[in-house]
Order: structure tokens, then sequence, then C-alpha cells
């Protein structure tokens, strides 16, 4: 038995959208900004080596994807190009940087990059900023 109509299932999903992008944006927040804070604080970088581009630019890397996209995310703005990022970032720390480890270790990265495809497969949901442009480019376009 279906208990909502169409359109009342419709805002839900976009309801629960904003909360999941809500959540794990500031959940993702707290692990980028400690690392913002360790660019930030000048001394010695003690980070992994991605491919060979150094600790520090891995850092700065990392910090783009979970501080900065983790923002966007939160708003809604450049929502899959955001996710793109925190996608690769995900990947990398649940296959590469923890690829040894127990599973235990791994896990939260695996919960992570589920949520962001989760998010990628049904977008950031009307309200968004990207839902807010694209409804002003649609009105514009006579």
């Amino acid at each position: 038995m279906n208990y909502f109509n169409s359109n009342s299932s419709s805002v839900l999903k976009d309801i629960i959208l904003l909360a999941v992008r809500v959540f794990v944006g500031f959940a993702m927040l707290s692990h980028g900004f400690p690392k913002l804070q360790l660019l930030l604080a000048g001394g010695k970088i003690e980070f992994f080596d991605f491919m060979g581009l150094g600790p520090q630019i891995s850092l700065i890397l990392t910090v783009f994807a979970e501080f900065a996209c983790s923002i966007l995310l939160i708003l809604g703005l450049f929502t899959r190009i955001s996710l793109g990022f925190l996608i690769f970032t995900m990947i990398i720390a649940a296959f590469v940087v923890h690829g040894a480890d127990p599973f235990e270790k791994r896990e939260m990265a695996f919960i992570y990059l589920s949520i962001y495809l989760m998010i990628m497969a049904f977008g950031a949901g009307k309200f968004s900023v990207d839902h807010m442009i694209e409804k002003k480019k649609r009105a514009s376009d006579w």
C-alpha cells in the first residue's frame, strides 16, 4: 500500500537528500578540519605521499576534498563535481592508504564512499543551490 502520493514522496525524497547531504558533509568536515589545521600550522608535514606528489601536495588535495568539497556538498553547490573529488579520496583512503589494514580501519571510508555514490546517483535534490541555479536557467531560457 502506498501511503504517499507522488508529490509528497518527491518532497520526502528531497528532504532526505538534504538531511543526508548536511549530515555527511559535516561529518566529513570533522575529518578535513584537522588536516586543514595541520596544513596551516606550517610545521613539517607527515602525510601519505600519493603517487610521489609529496606529502604537502597530497595533504592539500585531501584538504580540498574533505573540507572544501564537503562545504559544497552541504550547500548542494557543484554537487556532482564535489562528489567526484570526495569519491576519489575515499577510494584512495580505502584501497591505498588503508589497503593493508584490517576492515575496521577501512570501514569508514567504505561507508562514506557508499553514501557519496548514492548522492551521485540521485543528485542534490530540490533543496540545493544547484537546483536553484537550474531553475533560474530554465526560467530565463524563453
